[in-house]
């Protein structure tokens, strides 16, 4: 069974009904303060830790005077927009206390299909994380219509572990984990500790129940489940009620893992050798040396470009001879990769007018 003290990155998902009082509207700020003491004592050990949070609509709903009516999409829109500045100056306030910075990042499901995107946003994950900080990541409510929504913060919780390479994520909950039946209503369901394959017969075991912030149920808890694994991260589901969630995790509370067969650098090399190239880069017999040592591409290792591609296009990894080295996302486009091609980094901007990132594919976007 995996354990918490083992993680080396970690997803939290912190839905509405846990982070806002459903009959005030207002902040449960005793619990979010033992929760930020939990990550505090996460980070200082040396675990990267990134928050999915819910609440902006809670916690905006109530300024905007909506009470407890239905909300328009417009009128969700609008909570929203307010919200997510008290969410945010929440969670920095609470933090601040630990020496911990708070990032705030808006996605939504567009931003982790297209993937420029995609990129962008595990740039920006791991740039945070080096620096220390806690990125609070939500939905982009403001913005998003039904096309490109997650609809839930379990899905995106777990689209954003397999974005940043998590090997842990836990969704914070109102129940304790995956049961054979509803525990409310029957008293004989069976709690299962740990899932090695989402079956048809878990599937079916899956009710709606949920509160009334919430939008999640155990279905969605289930999908995400299955994308987390499919990542090679392990997911857990958790009771969230309680004070400083996390600690009572490592303490033995009740949960249920969900197990990946693959660690999060192993699928992530498998779904990039399952893509099919736009093009390829031949390579120097540096560069080569360089990425057996598990170094970047660097501009100035690439000898020819060939196709065309853009920015986050698998591109084949070429030796002098031809021989096929492996795949790779490329970080320029190909119009962009032929000026550069030859050149060393620092000459980036110079070449294309305005700066870039010095890997050409980074080493943590090809399988070789």
């Amino acid at each position: 069974m995996p354990q918490l003290a083992q993680a080396r990155r970690l997803v939290v998902k912190i839905g509405s009904a846990l982070l806002v009082d459903g009959v005030s509207g207002q902040l449960r700020e005793a619990w979010l303060q033992d929760l930020t003491a939990d990550i505090a004592r996460l980070r200082n050990r040396g675990t990267d830790v990134i928050v999915v949070s819910s609440g902006s609509i809670a916690l905006g709903r109530g300024v905007l005077e909506f009470g407890a009516k239905a909300l328009s999409l417009d009128e969700a829109q609008a909570a929203a927009a307010v919200g997510q500045i008290r969410l945010a100056r929440a969670y920095e306030e609470y933090l601040a206390p630990h020496g911990i910075t708070a990032a705030q990042i808006l996605l939504t499901l567009d931003d982790s299909e297209d993937r420029r995107r995609y990129l962008n946003t595990r740039a920006t994950f791991a740039t945070l994380l080096a620096q220390g900080a806690v990125p609070i990541v939500n939905e982009n409510d403001t913005i998003a219509t039904d096309e490109i929504r997650y609809g839930d913060n379990d899905r995106l919780a777990a689209n954003v572990a397999a974005m940043a390479g998590a090997d842990q994520c836990i969704l914070l909950s109102d129940v304790d984990g995956l049961y054979s039946a509803n525990p409310s209503q029957d008293p004989s369901a069976i709690h299962f500790p740990m899932i090695h394959d989402i079956t048809p017969e878990i599937e079916a075991m899956a009710g709606d129940a949920g509160t009334g912030l919430s939008k999640g149920g155990m279905k969605t808890k289930l999908m995400a489940a299955r994308n987390a694994m499919s990542a090679g991260c392990a997911m857990a589901i958790a009771q969230g009620a309680v004070s400083a969630p996390l600690a009572a995790i490592e303490g033995g509370a009740r949960v249920t893992w969900f197990i990946p067969t693959l660690d999060p650098q192993d699928a992530r090399k498998r779904w990039i050798l399952g893509m099919k190239p736009k093009g390829s880069l031949t390579l120097d017999a540096g560069a080569l040396r360089a990425l057996n040592l598990g170094k970047s591409l660097l501009p100035a290792g690439v000898h020819k470009v060939s196709g065309s591609f853009l920015r986050g296009d698998p591109v084949e990894l070429l030796g002098q001879d031809g021989a096929h080295i492996g795949i790779g996302l490329s970080r320029y486009s190909a119009d962009e990769t032929k000026i550069i091609a030859g050149h060393h980094s620092d000459q980036i901007e110079e070449l294309l007018g305005y700066p870039g990132r010095a890997a050409l594919v980074h080493r943590d976007d090809m399988a070789l």
